[in-house]
């Protein structure tokens, strides 16, 4: 088969790869640094598996800028562009996919169309009236930053909102990439998808605030978080996973889509969707005011990255924190050595880690890494398990 992926992200990539092992792949991408790079089977993400993959399996795959080469003759195009979350509209931006779509279908108005993009609940429905065309089948992804050709060779289920032939062909697909065996399936209707991709980040979302909030109140009331978390976690209907406190839920998915949720909710009885938002901000609220407690007036940043093999900080919890110290007057100072810039929004970044620690009285890190321990004394940081 034929197939088109439109967005070189970590979901568009580790999808085009996956496929590439049985089938012909275009990807397709407005950044031309992104279509060298994979061209020249280098990855433009940090992603083990990815990296791996482009260097040493036979794929049938290739990357353009152009529409033509990438749409013309393509069976299947796949849309895995981004849709942030827009607080003005208090919905998703969907623009990137209508205006990929309207130019696909000046090339090629018969190939399936595939969306993998996080999308509002009703939206691909609303895409078959505004376009009139019946084949756009709507197929949530599970896909952790990282890991995401993991997540693919791995997937804990394959969704795919289309109970007809089309949609056990498309299924097949994903199964026939994957290494592993007998992968649950479901054939839902369009609506239904799109709504377990968002109740299914929000939930992950939930159980990261539940802990969060546990810890919280280990910290006001001076007791053990580990002991605590550690004899709940031993209930198997609550299972000893996703249960590290941090300084909130961030990165690219979970804050988009529980905002995203909780905009559905929109005329529906609701408390927790709320709260789960809001406990998000409590918790960056509470951490800061612990830091102020602490009187220091340097306190450096250790990473801007949500997780260990990442290499993305938007939507970062600790951005969140680093707004809330700003706004309190206090000298901040960053330590982040992926990116290259001397400066984030006039906060100094600093490359080297021992000068780092020198000049930090305090130093917060959502995520422990050995690295720190020869400053251990200075380190504030709520992960109790060193894992992400």
């Amino acid at each position: 088969m034929k197939i088109t992926v439109v967005g070189i992200g970590y979901v568009g990539l580790a999808n085009a790869i996956l496929l590439a092992q049985n089938h012909s792949v275009t990807l397709i991408d407005i950044i031309s640094d992104k279509v060298d790079l994979i061209n020249k089977r280098k990855s433009p993400i940090q992603d083990t598996y990815i990296t791996e993959y482009l260097e040493a399996v036979k794929l049938d795959l290739h990357a353009t800028t152009d529409q033509n080469i990438a749409y013309k003759d393509a069976e299947l195009i796949i849309m895995a562009t981004p849709t942030d979350y827009d607080p003005a509209t208090n919905f998703f931006n969907t623009k990137s996919i209508e205006d990929s779509i309207d130019k696909i279908l000046k090339i090629n108005n018969t190939a399936t169309i595939l969306i993998k993009s996080t999308v509002p609940v009703g939206y691909t429905e609303s895409l078959k009236l505004k376009f009139n065309i019946p084949h756009i089948i709507f197929s949530p992804e599970f896909l952790r930053e990282g890991q995401a050709l993991y997540d693919c060779l791995y997937p804990s289920r394959i969704i795919m909102s289309n109970k007809l032939k089309d949609g056990k062909k498309l299924a097949e697909l994903f199964v026939q990439g994957a290494i592993k065996k007998d992968i649950p399936i479901l054939y839902t209707d369009s609506n239904e998808a799109e709504a377990i991709k968002l109740f299914s980040n929000t939930y992950l979302a939930m159980r990261v605030t539940f802990f969060n909030e546990l810890d919280t109140f280990a910290l006001k009331h001076e007791l053990n978080t580990k002991q605590i978390i550690d004899g709940v976690s031993l209930d198997p209907r609550i299972g000893d996973y996703y249960n590290n406190p941090s300084f909130g839920y961030g990165g690219y998915c979970l804050p988009k889509d529980t905002k995203q949720l909780l905009a559905n909710y929109k005329d529906v009885p609701n408390n927790i969707m709320q709260a789960i938002v809001d406990s998000n901000e409590t918790r960056k609220d509470f951490l800061v005011e612990e830091l102020i407690n602490t009187k220091a007036k340097i306190i450096g940043i250790y990473r801007l990255i949500m997780k260990s093999n990442s290499d993305n900080y938007r939507e970062s919890a600790i951005l969140g924190i680093i707004e809330r110290l700003k706004e309190k007057n206090v000298d901040i100072i960053i330590y982040e050595p992926q990116i290259s810039q001397d400066k984030l929004e006039g906060l100094p970044i600093i490359k080297d880690l021992n000068d780092f620690i020198s000049k930090s009285e305090i130093i917060i890190a959502n995520r422990y890494h050995p690295e720190l321990e020869k400053a251990k004394e200075k380190i504030y940081t709520r992960d109790i398990s060193n894992k992400d």
